[in-house]
């Protein structure tokens, strides 16, 4: 029996801009997302019911039934092609949750990529359902270095100068959820994201708060030889860097706590 498979890569906001409320409620955002050649990996096999299989150091975090992202992409892309046949899913889940990396919207986009092939049905479907499931799901779709705007769902494709970039993802495996976040925003409007370079991370504050570590993960980041740039992805907690080279992001991940999480990685 043929096998399909889809990786599902981290995702990284080089820089994250809120700049107010759009309204829907939601917040207007402005973001250059990257993507890792490394993250979770899903699979998938024909079969008459769907069904979801968890695997992976971080699978006892995560429930298996219709609430996760992975069912709920592959039920709605199923409602929406009107496809009378199932799936047996399996996500090996590397990716700490509630991490700032995209790591369920990363799931729900492979999902629809895996089950697009494999049904063999128009990929316009899986734009459709896409951001009926996060605002990070259309940007895990496309998987390319883009800039966000709108709730971070209306995309441009960008060149950030970032292809194959050495970079070391470090999170203190606390989980952070994104609305806790996003509702300790002050709303002050620090202005547009013109260059990520010298742009902010406006949820790095509150979440710093919450979660004190992560100035010690962006202090430690920051001290390595070799780092050229340090943030926090997202909503927290994960931080990342970009190295010269991939022997100094090498050199920086042996010497990584060892309560840390850390992934050492190439950006696509």
């Amino acid at each position: 029996m043929t096998r399909w498979s889809e990786i599902a890569p981290a995702k990284l906001n080089l820089a994250l801009h809120v700049r107010g409320k759009l309204p829907d409620g939601r917040h207007a955002l402005e973001t250059i997302f990257a993507f890792c050649t490394d993250g979770d990996r899903l699979w998938g096999e024909p079969a008459d019911e769907l069904s979801l299989t968890i695997t992976g150091p971080f699978a006892a975090m995560l429930d298996d039934g219709g609430l996760n992202l992975v069912h709920r992409a592959a039920a709605g892309l199923a409602a929406e092609a009107r496809v009378g046949r199932g799936a047996a899913l399996t996500l090996d889940k590397r990716l700490p949750v509630a991490s700032g990396i995209g790591g369920g919207s990363a799931d729900a986009a492979a999902a629809l990529r895996l089950l697009t092939s494999m049904w063999g049905i128009d990929p316009a479907f899986a734009s459709v359902v896409a951001p009926q499931l996060g605002s990070d799901v259309p940007a895990c779709l496309l998987s390319m270095t883009c800039r966000g705007e709108g709730a971070g769902d209306e995309l441009a494709l960008v060149d950030a100068g970032i292809s194959g970039a050495a970079v070391l993802l470090v999170n203190p495996r606390v989980p952070l959820a994104t609305g806790d976040v996003f509702a300790a925003w002050k709303g002050n409007d620090g202005g547009p994201l013109i260059d990520w370079r010298t742009g902010r991370n406006d949820l790095e504050k509150p979440a710093h708060k919450q979660v004190p570590v992560i100035g010690r993960v962006l202090d430690w980041l920051k001290r390595q030889p070799g780092a050229e740039f340090a943030r926090m992805s997202g909503s927290g907690a994960t931080c990342f860097a970009l190295f010269a080279t991939e022997d100094a992001r090498e050199a920086a991940a042996s010497a990584c706590p060892a309560e840390w999480w850390h992934l050492a990685t190439t950006l696509r």
